[in-house]
């Protein structure tokens, strides 16, 4: 894949592929640590956080662990482990010091323009699913981050909270909830492009509507890499030593073009995602929180239901789903194409291993693309049992990638195949000149953390020299908040004032 003689190529010290949240974070703190670094952004669409990043394409919350229980499962003896949650949500952390540091910079806008404060709830029913949040607050509410958040298995109490979760509720049915105050939603779709507006020009060069197609390295050391400019088919070669490759669901195939033995028999499996959305003005007054719950019986944790306010714009509309569809689709935008594309000799087989050992979730994809309206309805129903389904329309929000990993080689035959459901994967190559993102939830929420994690793992030998201003960016980088409640609610109470959270 050499560039043609014809054509200059345009040569950076790193290129960004894709222009989301994560390659946006990326860039903008790579301008304060090097500003004089030249940064190219190599974007398909027609501006930055068009895909996943885009308010609608994704739920918006602000995942600190303050409400998702997946972030807390029981084990066989029925123990609870807080360790996840603790791990979230320090991550979390990290991401309101930086976003905080970036307003009084002026990096970014108003905190009104891209977040919210919001509280964070979580929502059972039945004795077991009551029992299982009871201990799960007892166990949280000892560590310093959870100390704030409250429980409550009264009805009335919970009506207080959110009046949408009980109206129209049998009375004998058994309910329990959790609730923290100090939650948000954010706009990340917002955030990407104020951002990139930051970064564009004098920090790092755009080429949008330009699809990265391949990628190689040369024997300097240097990566080349192919852009087709999707308006007109004009290839562009470009190289840099360091490639980042945040692209969502195209990530996988250009770490694959790449040639990085790190995800040799990696698979993708494309999932999209809808929502039941009303901007009905007495619903929307009426709920004032994200709501999360468990998964249906039978049901794999990417499903977990939620009740979400959503601040777009400036406008605020409720939130219900997810609901699982399919497209081989990779990206909201990409090709029909892009499952097929993805497929070699290594993945095939770790790809039909979860076809054969998770039925449970190939059946729950199965069932939910086939859902019927009244079907979707009546998941609506379980949470807001008075609700109007007229009042509310059907959203198609962004693809996600969840990603198959082939598992240990058993006799020096490749392991059975095993999906990732949650989490952030970042794959890094030997030489440390090619970073990717794989997977997704919490994904944009802690998007810093893993800034940093990247950082770290690609520039080992310039942390020490980095330390200070990132102390400067990130006052408890380097520190566990959980070991230290002092400086835990100081920085709460600094970044709630200036995110304006209130």
């Amino acid at each position: 894949m050499s560039p043609s003689s014809s054509t200059p190529t345009e040569q950076f010290d790193v290129i960004l592929v894709g222009a989301g949240i994560m390659s946006m974070t990326l860039g903008a703190v790579l301008s304060e640590l090097e500003p004089h670094w030249s940064i190219g952004v190599f974007e398909s669409l027609d501006r930055a956080g068009r895909e996943s990043s885009d308010a609608w394409n994704n739920a918006g919350t602000g995942h600190a662990a303050l409400c998702e229980l997946n972030y807390t499962p029981q084990d066989a003896s029925g123990r609870i482990s807080p360790a996840k949650a603790i791990g979230i949500n320090e991550q979390f952390q990290v991401s309101r010091q930086l976003w905080s540091h970036w307003v009084e910079e002026g990096v970014l806008g108003a905190p009104r323009t891209f977040i919210t404060g919001l509280p964070h709830m979580s929502f059972v029913r039945g004795d077991a699913h009551v029992d299982y949040l009871r201990r799960r607050y007892e166990n949280l509410a000892r560590q310093p981050v959870f100390s704030a958040m409250r429980h409550t298995e009264d009805p009335c109490t919970i009506d207080r909270w959110a009046p949408l979760l009980m109206r129209g509720r049998a009375s004998d049915e058994t309910v329990a909830a959790t609730r923290v105050e100090d939650g948000t939603d954010v706009d990340f779709g917002a955030m990407t492009r104020q951002l990139a507006a930051h970064l564009d020009g004098a920090r790092a060069s755009f080429r949008h509507r330009r699809r990265v197609t391949a990628m190689e390295q040369d024997s300097s050391g240097c990566w080349s890499l192919r852009a087709v400019n999707t308006a007109t088919g004009e290839q562009t070669p470009m190289s840099a030593k360091y490639v980042f490759v945040g692209a969502g669901g195209g990530t996988l195939k250009l770490l694959q073009s790449a040639g990085l033995p790190q995800v040799r028999g990696y698979a993708g499996f494309p999932v999209g995602g809808q929502f039941l959305r009303t901007t009905d003005p007495e619903t929307v007054q009426e709920h004032h929180a994200k709501v999360y719950g468990l998964p249906r019986p039978g049901a794999p944790p990417m499903s977990v239901p939620h009740l979400d306010t959503r601040v777009v714009d400036g406008e605020r509309a409720v939130l219900f789903g997810p609901y699982a569809s399919f497209s081989p689709r990779f990206l909201a935008q990409g090709r029909r194409t892009d499952l097929i594309a993805s497929l070699r000799r290594d993945n095939i087989l770790p790809l039909l291993h979860v076809a054969q050992d998770r039925r449970d979730l190939v059946r729950f994809l199965v069932k939910e693309v086939a859902a019927s309206r009244r079907s979707r309805a009546d998941q609506l129903f379980d949470y807001v049992p008075a609700a109007d389904p007229e009042r509310w329309e059907l959203l198609t929000a962004g693809q996600r990638v969840q990603v198959i990993k082939p598992g240990p080689a058993v006799d020096g035959k490749p392991g059975r195949g095993q999906v990732k459901l949650f989490g952030t994967e970042l794959v890094v190559s030997r030489d440390r000149t090619v970073a990717g993102l794989l997977g997704a939830s919490p994904g944009a929420s802690t998007a810093p953390e893993i800034v940093l994690r990247t950082l770290s793992e690609v520039f080992p030998e310039k942390r020490a020299a980095w330390e200070p201003r990132l102390v400067e960016m990130i006052p408890s980088y380097g520190r566990a908040l959980n070991e230290d409640p002092r400086l835990l609610e100081e920085l709460a109470e600094a970044t709630s004032r200036r995110l304006d959270l209130g």
